[in-house]
């Protein structure tokens, strides 16, 4: 096989690159001063397996829809340059939020992104933690292989809290499932029955309230679960309200880390003690922050690698999420 990741996941890539024993491949990404761009490979790929890194947020220099269109763009050149299977790997997947239409006349942008992928000739996707996973994988008509960064969470806070009174949260009640995994992996390594609370949360036209949490958190170490930690807002709610029901310690673990509004503003309150997020998106936007004190990363990148390895050798993917 060969593995590539673009410009803007190059250190990700490495550091897949790293777990596999092997070195990415070359490629080229040129910039034209009408804002066009080209992406090839630079080495052979007639006949190969091919696995490509790009994860799908926006940040300082690159849109997201510009990092889509360059990912697009050389699978469909890698398709052309005879690969024999081009696999996307997408740590952070763009629009997977959009799954469904909330207004009349909506877009489905998740189908719409997943259409993207398949006409550019792509035969497989993998990416951890969408929002939707059901969504998910009834958007796309290829392969698409759903990893969860759950197990890594395990590994880096049961050390911590496996003395404690725990309790497993979910920020709303449509986390229930995704706090239910959780609550069954954490309760198997601890040999103990673990209960799981949730947060009531209603939206409308970008205002979000509710307030009660439904579950016994006082006294408890609190472990909110949730996909990924935009503004901050849903998790320094659902801290605030366990603290006031009188938690001892709130922790929230979350894949992917965006981190967009005011940081400090949202989340620096001292309800949240601990945040802990992966490597999909890098913390840029916490530069200059004292939030960022409280916040742990932890890389992805090694499942990825496995979940590479498996694929490429006919592993299973299913027993590589299987604790």
């Amino acid at each position: 096989m060969i593995l590539f990741a673009l410009n803007s996941s190059r250190d990700f890539g490495e550091a897949v690159a790293l777990e596999l024993d092997m070195s990415l491949g070359e490629h080229e990404e040129v910039e034209f001063e009408d804002g066009e761009n080209k992406c090839r490979p630079l080495e052979n790929v007639r006949g190969r397996n091919v696995f490509v890194i790009q994860s799908l947020y926006s940040d300082k220099t690159r849109s997201v829809n510009d990092k889509l269109c360059r990912l697009l763009f050389f699978i469909s050149a890698l398709k052309d340059a005879s690969a024999k299977h081009v696999t996307a790997i997408v740590p952070y997947l763009c629009y997977a939020r959009k799954d469904r239409k909330t207004k009349p006349r909506d877009p489905i942008t998740t189908r719409y992104v997943a259409q993207l992928f398949e006409a550019a000739g792509t035969d497989r996707i993998v990416t951890i933690d969408v929002h939707n996973i059901q969504a998910f994988q009834n958007a796309f008509r290829i392969p698409s292989e759903h990893l969860e960064a759950q197990k890594v969470f395990a590994d880096f806070l049961i050390p911590q809290i496996e003395n404690d009174e725990i309790v497993i949260m979910s920020p709303d009640i449509g986390g229930i499932k995704r706090a239910e995994q959780f609550q069954r992996l954490v309760s198997k390594r601890l040999h103990k029955d673990l209960r799981v609370a949730f947060m009531e949360k209603y939206r409308s036209s970008g205002e979000v309230w509710g307030e009660a949490v439904v579950g016994d958190v006082k006294g408890k170490t609190v472990v909110i679960i949730d996909d990924l930690v935009s503004t901050g807002g849903t998790l320094a709610r659902s801290a605030a309200a366990c603290k006031r029901q009188g938690a001892k310690k709130v922790v929230a673990v979350a894949t992917h880390g965006i981190f967009t509004g005011q940081p400090d503003k949202t989340l620096g309150e001292e309800g949240l003690d601990q945040i802990v997020i992966t490597n999909t998106i890098p913390p840029f936007r916490l530069e200059n922050t004292q939030v960022k004190q409280k916040v742990k990363i932890l890389s992805v990148a090694p499942l990825f690698a496995e979940a590479i390895r498996r694929l490429d050798e006919g592993g299973s993917i299913t027993g590589l999420l299987e604790d």
